[in-house]
């Protein structure tokens, strides 16, 4: 049984790890406020209330795998999460000419007089494919704050953040 448990496994952000009693590399403690957010995550999503115990890392032919031992209704269980990095988004710079008519129409709007410091387009990715999300601005505004504002193409302001301190 405790074999069985031990060879439970779980693919941090993917499926089924090595099979146990397979070769593997050397395997190295890591402390658990270091474990990568994802891994943390896919572990509490299966296991929402275990406790971790603790961790190690393990990596072989460039593949990363982390061992987490936890304690879930009494027992203890070592899952196995292989951790995979994966572009999740993208932030391209373009110029105020590539920004949406809308979308400019709106800032001047919110933010008149305001000047563009930095633009970005920000897509997402699924399955390699780009899908704009919206534009982040960074703006000086008339009275010298900068502002981080998030639009849609749409021209629909989704998000800004002033910034408290003024431009010298």
């Amino acid at each position: 049984m405790r074999t069985i448990m031990r060879c439970l496994a779980v693919w941090g952000v993917v499926a089924l790890a090595a099979p146990c009693g397979a070769a593997v590399a050397e395997e190295v403690a890591v402390p658990l406020e270091q474990l990568p957010k994802a891994v943390v995550d896919v572990v509490k999503k299966q296991f929402p209330k275990a406790e971790l115990i603790k961790a190690e890392q393990e990596t072989e032919d460039d593949e990363t795998e982390y061992e987490v031992t936890i304690r879930n209704d009494d027992r203890t269980i070592d899952v196995v999460v292989r951790y995979v990095v994966t572009i999740e988004a993208l932030e391209k710079t373009i110029s105020a000419q590539d920004l949406p008519a809308k979308a400019t129409a709106a800032l001047e709007q919110k933010f008149p007089k305001a000047s563009y410091k930095k633009i970005e387009a920000v897509y997402e990715l699924e399955d390699g494919q780009e899908e704009l999300e919206y534009y982040e601005v960074e703006l000086e505004t008339a009275d010298k704050k900068e502002v981080e504002v998030k639009v849609k193409a749409s021209g629909k302001i989704i998000e800004a953040d002033e910034d408290e301190d003024e431009i010298d």
